[in-house]
């Protein structure tokens, strides 16, 4: 395969590009030619939790541990703990809404069932059920340990937490993002 940056050289605009990068790391070029950015991120304690059960069943990954040596290793920077500018649990809310919402921030109009459509092929049932978004075909993955896909839905960080991992985690997390006002639907 060629270079992704000859791939999206030959496209025409608006091209769409979706990153894991930092938002620090991104060439300088994306910042003087003014281009938009859909940051998503989720409640930092269901991404741990994400995480861990990732690390569980994707091959190549270190093994994590326990839960909470894992959790200790998060918080040590072991971990991903992202900039939020973006709230997963909006789209989880109402789907439907922050699909426009997309469509308005990038200068674009779809007809209503182009919205449905787009609505109902990424619920995240229709994604679950979808090899080439649930990863079940790929080899580096055991899903009989977990799925990569496990439960969609916001706060299952509670279930997974104790009562003093939990105010731990808060106070560290107060720790590191005391210089942002982001906040989010515990």
């Amino acid at each position: 395969f060629p270079p992704a940056t000859e791939i999206l050289n030959k496209l025409d605009p608006p091209r769409v590009i979706k990153t894991h990068l930092q938002a620090d790391v991104l060439p300088k070029s994306f910042w003087e030619k003014n281009c938009k950015m859909i940051y998503v991120a989720r409640n930092a304690k269901d991404v741990a939790v994400s995480y861990y059960h990732f690390y569980r069943m994707a091959y190549g990954h270190p093994e994590p541990g326990t839960w909470d040596e894992y959790l200790n290793a998060y918080m040590e920077g072991n971990g991903t703990l992202e900039n939020m500018l973006r709230h997963f649990g909006d789209f989880s809310n109402d789907p439907k809404r922050e699909i426009r919402k997309v469509m308005k921030f990038m200068n674009q109009e779809l007809p209503e069932e182009i919205v449905e459509k787009i609505h109902k092929n990424t619920s995240f049932q229709a994604m679950k059920d979808n090899p080439m978004a649930n990863y079940s075909t790929f080899p580096f993955m055991d899903h009989s340990i977990s799925p990569f896909m496990r439960k969609g839905i916001c706060g299952d960080w509670k279930n997974q937490f104790t009562v003093a991992q939990n105010e731990r985690f808060d106070e560290y997390y107060q720790k590191e993002m005391s210089d942002t006002d982001l906040t989010f639907r515990m």
